[in-house]
């Protein structure tokens, strides 16, 4: 059975457009046919086995050359990313500077506000009070004139009162008499 696998691998093999390796490949794992047809390669096949190890070796000079400039790549992108990671913590520490010193700006505005307008309020309660104050006087001294000028109509009314009971007096007396008053004293008889 195994000279059969043989037979049927060798002449497929050149007319097979498939390499034959990979024939190889596609049938039934047996050890023995796979060494016999990789053992017993036609000439053009090795050409083939050898071109593609060519390229493996140049790949793998070419691969750590690869290598070597991937690393270097990561290792300026490591690089680059560090600088970056600096560059946004100072910024972020300026920022955080500046956030702070606005912050104490504000604070200081708001106290030395407060304190002015304490004292703001203060003056004006002191105005209120002096207003207050010189209103209370003014309505005391109002209160005083009110009181002076009843006081002076009252005296008033006191002497029209005393003068027109003198007058009824004596026009009394001058009829129980008979005599008529001095002419002095009434201006309206002269004129």
């Amino acid at each position: 059975m195994a000279a059969a696998v043989v037979e049927e691998v060798v002449p497929k093999a050149p007319q097979a457009e498939e390499p034959p390796l990979a024939a190889v490949e596609e049938k039934p794992h047996e050890a023995v046919p796979e060494k016999a047809v990789v053992a017993a390669p036609p000439h053009d096949e090795s050409k083939a086995v050898e071109k593609v190890q060519e390229p493996e070796e140049k790949k793998a000079s070419k691969g750590s050359l690869d290598r070597d400039i991937a690393l270097a790549k990561l290792e300026d992108e490591k690089r680059v990313s560090f600088i970056k990671a600096w560059e946004d913590s100072e910024k972020s520490k300026v920022e955080n500077k500046a956030q702070k010193k606005l912050a104490d700006v504000c604070s200081w505005e708001n106290t030395k506000k407060a304190a002015i307008e304490s004292q703001l309020k203060k003056i004006e309660e002191q105005l209120e009070q002096k207003k207050a104050t010189y209103a209370e006087k003014i309505r005391n001294k109002v209160a005083a004139l009110h009181k002076q000028a009843e006081e002076k109509r009252a005296m008033v009314e006191a002497r029209r009162g005393e003068e027109l009971l003198k007058a009824e007096e004596t026009a009394a007396k001058f009829r129980a008499t008979g005599h008529a008053p001095p002419s002095s004293a009434c201006s309206c008889l002269s004129a």
